[in-house]
């Protein structure tokens, strides 16, 4: 019978290191909590978005008409001192227009009228105060839709890096409370993510474009840069 023992023996002399290195390598005891940080800094830049549409009974009369109005506008910006790199365009749509006529029979006749296109400039004015000086100039020269407007800023690094010692230091106090409610202590940290919330674009009202020719009036504050962290410790 012995030599049908042995390899029975040998296999569990074989199984039970193995289970015990399966023991060892199970993850420590962990925590993970979150963090939010925010610093705010004042805009150094102007984001504006602009549209020109200009409506036709042909598609090609009613770009060209929007083309000159573009052009205009596009020359305006340059002689403000906007550069080229500044400058961009961000979009063309040439739809037609259609008028909706109720049948007896309950259906609808559609007649073309006209098309419309419309196109849409992209303009980083990077002196903020001069942002109601661009707005009046181009809605003089036709820009007639209203798009966004957003306060920027052109290197935020130094202000997100302080939002974001800030979501560490907040995602650390959190942790220490939760070890000592639980009776536990923190040890070193596993894993860190972060995620940048950077400022919304606000959007730019059209009934503005009917106000008296003096400079629209803009209040630039201040932008808020959040930072949220997701901190993962060991715990003792």
């Amino acid at each position: 019978m012995t030599k049908y023992l042995l390899p029975v023996a040998l296999a569990a002399a074989i199984a039970f290191p193995a289970l015990a290195s399966a023991a060892d390598t199970q993850p420590p005891p962990r925590i993970v909590v979150s963090g939010e940080g925010e610093a705010t800094v004042a805009p150094d830049m102007t984001i504006l978005t602009l549209s020109v549409m200009r409506e036709a009974k042909t598609a090609r009369a009613a770009l060209d008409a929007n083309n000159d109005a573009m052009a205009a506008v596009i020359a305006a910006m340059k002689s403000a001192g906007i550069a080229d790199r500044d400058l961009q365009t961000a979009g063309i749509q040439i739809n037609p227009r259609y008028n909706y006529t109720n049948k007896a029979d309950g259906s609808q006749e559609a007649e073309l009228v006209a098309y419309q296109v419309t196109n849409t400039l992209s303009v980083r004015v990077r002196d903020v105060d001069k942002t109601g000086d661009i707005l009046d100039k181009a809605v003089s020269l036709g820009v007639n839709q209203g798009g966004g407007i957003a306060f920027t800023n052109d290197d935020p690094k130094a202000t997100i890096t302080e939002a974001r010692k800030k979501a560490v230091a907040d995602a650390l106090a959190k942790a220490k409370t939760l070890a000592a409610a639980a009776g536990v202590n923190l040890g070193k940290v596993i894993e860190i993510t972060d995620q940048n919330v950077a400022p919304a674009p606000m959007p730019l009202n059209a009934k503005a474009f009917d106000a008296a020719r003096a400079a629209v009036p803009v209040q630039a504050g201040e932008n808020s840069y959040t930072v949220q962290v997701t901190v993962t410790f060991e715990l003792k």
